[in-house]
């Protein structure tokens, strides 16, 4: 299971959640991609998005002023 890393800080809603479904798409099932986010919006979109989408949130945190979420590729 590899990891992949997208920087969405400075963008705010809906891009973090457009890029991260276009680049869940390019990622192998099961892989994880990790993503950094600056928009408070993001925790509860990411939250929603996996919920939708069938992919796994493992993860969700924040570091400093920056979100941080792990999102397991696990939807067709």
């Amino acid at each position: 299971m590899a990891e992949h890393v997208l920087d969405a800080k400075g963008l705010n809603c809906p891009l973090p959640i457009l890029k991260a479904k276009k680049m869940l798409k390019s990622i192998p099932k099961d892989d994880v991609l990790v993503i950094y986010a600056t928009d408070p919006g993001s925790v509860a979109d990411f939250a929603a998005f996996c919920s939708q989408t069938g992919n796994e949130l493992l993860e969700s945190g924040q570091e400093g002023d920056t979100f941080v979420f792990k999102i397991k590729h696990t939807a067709d």
